[in-house]
């Protein structure tokens, strides 16, 4: 039997959304074991490496090397839960893959599954800002590189470029809700995390089963400057898609370390994140209103300040933290 070497609940959806900052913070909690691997992404394969197929894009393949496909190997995370902790792990494309979702419950009927969202135009600059951050991004122009998702999805690009799918969570939350109950599905707002992190905080903990009170918020880690567009960038962003294209055939910590230097000298290009023009807002929200108003009616809730010009920002455009919260969360990693 190896239930007891399993997740009892997973943070999903979506892709920078702060499933880093709540796994971090979640990971202090003594009630709580959060896998050491964060991402492993094990019930996004069925127990064979990711097809080729499906790792199109630049960096795909190097990526794919990272992830935990073999049923031991993931069992492993977990071999050090103290007893009587909750185990728990962070994969954001469980909610956009729905052969994840039921590879998930499959393996663990009873699991309890917290959903994460974020402005979903909001969520789709920031992944796009990410990957030009990286160097992995080719297309300088935000809205271009939304224009041409669906050929690259079509090509086999990997879900992290797929800008505007991602952020279709009313779709994905109903056909998540066909799977487990509502009762064991916790929605979180991005927002939530960034203006009220103790009380939400407590509020995940409470869903969890465990004491309130006890998960705090940890320094940022892992946050992804702007990088200009500049001949400069161009040319180092070449080399490093050149790179993580061969790094798919060594083992991935070689082509990590191989490529700090290049990170280093393209983040040293950084400059301040320029608004996002309304007009381009609105043309990469259109196609998903009819999406928020699906949310809408699954939750109850409204999702007003997502249809307007004007997007929230990210962890930055925090409020000024409440005296028991001194410390903002940090932002997720490259998947």
């Amino acid at each position: 039997m190896t239930t007891d070497r399993l997740p009892q609940f997973v943070i999903a959806g979506a892709p920078k959304a702060g499933t880093t900052a709540l796994h971090a913070a979640l990971a202090t909690h003594p009630g709580l074991f959060l896998s050491p691997v964060k991402e492993p992404k094990y019930y996004l394969t069925d127990g064979r490496p990711p097809p080729r197929s499906g790792q199109r894009g630049p960096g795909d393949a190097h990526s794919a090397r990272e992830w935990v496909w073999r049923r031991e190997e993931y069992l492993r995370l977990f071999a050090g839960a103290p007893a009587g902790t909750v185990r728990g792990e962070s994969t954001p494309f469980y909610l956009y893959d729905r052969a994840a979702q039921q590879r998930l419950v499959a393996d663990v009927p009873d699991v309890k599954v917290v959903v994460v969202v974020r402005d979903p135009v909001d969520r789709a600059h920031s992944n796009w800002a990410h990957l030009r951050a990286d160097g992995l991004e080719p297309e300088a122009d935000f809205l271009a590189a939304v224009r041409d998702e669906e050929r690259r999805v079509a090509a086999g690009w990997a879900p992290f470029w797929h800008y505007r799918g991602l952020g279709t969570y009313g779709i994905q939350l109903r056909d998540l809700h066909r799977l487990v109950p509502r009762e064991r599905v916790f929605l979180l707002r991005y927002r939530q995390l960034v203006d009220t992190p103790a009380e939400t905080l407590d509020r995940v903990s409470r869903f969890l089963g465990v004491e309130p009170g006890l998960a705090h918020t940890v320094a940022p880690e892992n946050v992804k400057p702007h990088v200009p567009d500049s001949p400069r960038y161009r040319l180092l962003a070449r080399v490093t898609r050149a790179g993580a294209a061969l790094g798919a055939y060594a083992p991935p910590q070689v082509w990590r370390q191989a490529s700090r230097p290049l990170l280093a000298a393209l983040h040293a290009g950084r400059a301040p994140r320029p608004p996002l023009p309304v007009e381009v807002r609105r043309e990469v929200l259109a196609p998903l209103l009819p999406d928020i108003e699906l949310l809408e009616e699954l939750t109850g809730e409204g999702f007003a300040d997502w249809k307007g010009d004007t997007g929230r920002g990210d962890f930055r455009s925090a409020a000024p933290p409440a005296p028991e919260t001194p410390h903002h969360l940090p932002r997720r990693g490259r998947p």
